[in-house]
Parts: structure tokens; C-alpha cells; sequence
């Protein structure tokens, strides 16, 4: 299966129902009264963490989602149904964000999570709730409220206690096989790994996940090489293990590696350089490694580095016991798995409050959530709606604004289709 961890979709809140414009019929009642129902709530939007699911690949090839419609208002007072609301599966460690704001709406960091992201708009009023003792016949109904889609990207960060960490080909995939139960693809090349390991560590009574994530290179914080593809699924671990090749057996230099590292995640995230880590200095079978390991731990003192350092070899399999028991004392000392801060979920509902007015010759435009809010629940036929029209452009300032940017009683006056003569 192709690993995805990155991708946006399209999603959009159910509208709210329109209400209904009906009058009671009963035989021996000629004239009964208006009995038109509101309409039914808009289906809301959520994302649930699915623990069974690992990449983000299904979200290629469907990219718009859209919750159910309210439906519309009845006769004799009955309501339209809510739409039924859309649940979206994605993998753990997803996070949900806006983006055009940049806002983390979820972050689903636990196997069950379920978080609404987006609320269905209100359905309208039917007709029955307009009558007054003045206003016993109300032909008029109100639209429900139309919601707006909202582009959201999607970023799979890997859920890990452990994360292992190193340039490429140090033996970070030989070292999860040797610990764990996971079978990563290992070879003798760079970049074996190109997407993010799992596998589960049992030591004494205690477990943590541990995961390989592809190797970096020089340059990974601006996004060369997998760069950003290997530092996201970094954010949520706990501690690091930063894995070098002691022996040099490629001709580099252990230290030069470590330090190299250490620049890109500082570069990236100061709260990333900041995490607690263990440095494991594996290849230590090959000719050469013993000195190495000895230059290496006095270069590390004098970089003033508290970090202990554990020789292993994953070839032979050795080393291994005090490195876990390092990783078990370091955990227990630790906070949870990272989460991000999630942002309080707004109404999607496209009518922003406030309004706009711009000269198009001689006639004054008027735009913005107000008036299309307006123009929606305004019937031009039915003389107590058009009284309620005129209200409202008082009420919220429209026609002062309309005064104060030179409109007379000469002036047009445009409201999306509408024109109309302004009157003082």
C-alpha cells in the first residue's frame, strides 16, 4: 500500500432546511392559519482516529465531502429532519488544519477520537412562527442557512513513544527488526526507509512504541532530501535515540553526523532539539569502532553534551540491555504523547456579520454576510417581509452608511440582484 501523510480536502457543513409557507386546511375551516414548520438542521462535519487505518492514500482520490442537508419545513407545523451528520475516518496522530487560517481544527492523537469540526447551518422558520396579532397571514417563510466549504489539510504525524533518529544507513531499520517485531525493508543503500516504522518494545512489565522514521541529511529543515516528510512524524515522540554509525565505515565522521542532526532539528523546531535523547553507537563489530567510540564521547564533552552514550551492534545483536533500560527509567519520567493545541470550532455558516458599500458609477453596491443574509430571507411578494426588509437596513446601519457615502434620493441602490431607489 502507498504510504500518504499529507493531503488536503474540501469540506462543507450540511445547509440548513428552508422553512415552509403553508396555511391550515380543515374542512368547515375556510380560513385557518399559517401552519408552515421550520426546517431542519444541516448535517454537522467530523473527523473520528481510527486505529486501523496507517496512510492517508484514500483522501487521493476523493477530495470533496459534504455532510447531509436539513430537510425542508412541513405543513401543519412539521419540522423538516436534521441531515445526517459526516464522520470521517482518518489514521491516529492525524491533524486536521485550516488552510486559509493556518488553525489546528483536530488533532486526532487517540485510537476513538471524535471531534466536530464544522456545524450544519440552522434551518429557517416556517411561516407560523411570523404570525403576530397584526401579522396573522405571514406568506413568507425564512431559507435556511447556507454553509460555506472550508479547504482543510491533513498531516499524519506518527504516534511514537520512541523516535529513532539518524542520517541515512546507520542501521535505525536493523535496530527496530532487532528490538521489536516490525520487519522493515533493510538494505545497504540510503533511504531504505522511506516512510515511518512502528514496531512495540516489551521490557520487564513495561511497553513503549518505537518507530524508525527515514533518515535526514544537511539541509532537511528547509525541505531538502525527505526532509519535512521525516521531521513531522519526529513532533510527537517523547524522547529521542540518535543513532550513529561509530564505525565510519563510509568514511564520515560519527561526530560531524551528530552535530549535523542536532543543526536540523534545532533549524526546524527548538522544542524538538530540546527532547530527551540517548545517542546509540551502533556498528560496533566493525574494525575501528572502539577508537572511534572513545574520540566520540570526548568530542561530545567538550560540545558540553550530557547525553549518555550506549555502544551497540545490531549485527550481533549486542548492547542492547542497558540501552532499554535507559529508554524505560527516561519514560517514566515523561509527559504523554505530544498534542497540539486544538482551536475552538466556529459556525461555517457564509454569512459573516457586517456589510461593504462601493460606487459602480452611479450606483451604490451594497455587498457582504448581512445582506446576503437579508436578501435570503426576504420575500418581495409579501408586503410584512419587505416591511421587515426596510427594518433591518435600518437596524443594522446600512442606511446611514448608504447617507454618509453621498447616496440621495436619486441614487440605485444594489443588493446582489436587487435594485431599488434609495428613500430617505
Amino acid at each position: 500500500m502507498q504510504f500518504i501523510d499529507k493531503t488536503r480536502i474540501v469540506i462543507k457543513a450540511g445547509d440548513g432546511g428552508d422553512g415552509c409557507a403553508a396555511f391550515h386546511r380543515e374542512k368547515y375551516v375556510p380560513r385557518g392559519g399559517p401552519s408552515g414548520g421550520d426546517g431542519g438542521r444541516g448535517g454537522d462535519v467530523a473527523f473520528t482516529a481510527d486505529a486501523q487505518l496507517t496512510t492517508l492514500l484514500e483522501f487521493r482520490y476523493q477530495r470533496f465531502y459534504r455532510a447531509e442537508n436539513g430537510g425542508p419545513g412541513q405543513p401543519e407545523r412539521r419540522a423538516g429532519r436534521d441531515g445526517a451528520p459526516l464522520v470521517i475516518r482518518v489514521p491516529v496522530g492525524t491533524l486536521v488544519r485550516d488552510v486559509e487560517t493556518g488553525a489546528i481544527l483536530a488533532d486526532m492523537s487517540e485510537p476513538g477520537k471524535t471531534r466536530t469540526v464544522l456545524r450544519g447551518g440552522r434551518g429557517g422558520r416556517g411561516n407560523a412562527r411570523f404570525a403576530t396579532p397584526t401579522r396573522q397571514a405571514p406568506r413568507f417563510a425564512q431559507n435556511g442557512v447556507r454553509t460555506a466549504e472550508r479547504e482543510v489539510e491533513l498531516e499524519l504525524k506518527t504516534i511514537a513513544d520512541v523516535g529513532l533518529i539518524g542520517l541515512p544507513n546507520v542501521g535505525k531499520s536493523t535496530i527496530l527488526s532487532v528490538l521489536t517485531s516490525a520487519k522493515p525493508k533493510i538494505a545497504n543503500y540510503h533511504f531504505t526507509t522511506l516512510t515511518p516504522n512502528l514496531g512495540v518494545v516489551k521490557r520487564y512489565d513495561r511497553t513503549f512504541v518505537l518507530a524508525d522514521i527515514p533518515g535526514l541529511i544537511e539541509g532537511a529543515a528547509e525541505g531538502a532530501g525527505l526532509g519535512h516528510d521525516f521531521l513531522r512524524h519526529v513532533e510527537r515522540t517523547r524522547m529521542l535515540v540518535h543513532v550513529v554509525d561509530i564505525s565510519g565505515c563510509e568514511g564520515r565522521d560519527p561526530m560531524e553526523d551528530y552535530r549535523a542532526i542536532r543543526s536540523e532539528l534545532r533549524q526546524y523546531s527548538e522544542r524538538l532539539a530540546e527532547l530527551p535523547q540517548l545517542i546509540a553507537a551502533n556498528k560496533m563489530d566493525l574494525t575501528g569502532a572502539e577508537d572511534n567510540l572513545e574520540l566520540f564521547r570526548e568530542e561530545l564533552a567538550e560540545d558540553g553534551s550530557t547525553a549518555a552514550v550506549f555502544p551497540v551492534s545490531a549485527a550481533t545483536v549486542s548492547g542492547f540491555d542497558a540501552l532499554l533500560d535507559a529508554i524505560v527509567k527516561t519514560l517514566a519520567e515523561l509527559p504523554p504523547v505530544y498534542e497540539f493545541e486544538e482551536e475552538d470550532m466556529q459556525e461555517t455558516h457564509r454569512y459573516e456579520p457586517g456589510f461593504s458599500i462601493e460606487r459602480d458609477g452611479d450606483v451604490f453596491v451594497v455587498t457582504g454576510g448581512s445582506v446576503e443574509y437579508l436578501l435570503d430571507t426576504t420575500y418581495a411578494e409579501d408586503e410584512g417581509s419587505m416591511r421587515r426588509f426596510q427594518q433591518f437596513l435600518i437596524k443594522e446601519g446600512i442606511i446611514d452608511a448608504l447617507r454618509a457615502a453621498g447616496a440621495t434620493e436619486e441614487s440605485t441602490v444594489r443588493m446582489g440582484e436587487w435594485e431599488f431607489d434609495f428613500v430617505e
